[in-house]
């Protein structure tokens, strides 16, 4: 059976924006898929889509994959 979900928004470079805050999880945490919750630093994916999720840095110098974006940027 062939299972086809939905891609995510934080899957989408376009979707993330420079300081806005998202949950990412971090490569020591992928087997657990604990989140840490940062603002954008550096968008590190070039690519324009990712099945993983975009890869950033965040504030903290942290770098992990998009897992949920907590809120639209403000102007």
């Amino acid at each position: 059976m062939n299972l086809k979900t939905t891609p995510s928004p934080n899957m989408y470079r376009s979707n993330i924006k420079i300081g806005m805050q998202v949950a990412v999880v971090l490569k020591k945490d992928q087997k657990t898929g604990k989140r840490t919750i940062g603002k954008v630093h550096q968008i590190l994916t070039s690519a324009a889509y990712h099945t993983r999720g975009i890869k950033v840095q965040l504030d903290s110098y942290q770098i992990g994959r998009v897992q949920e974006i907590k809120e639209e940027k403000k102007n």
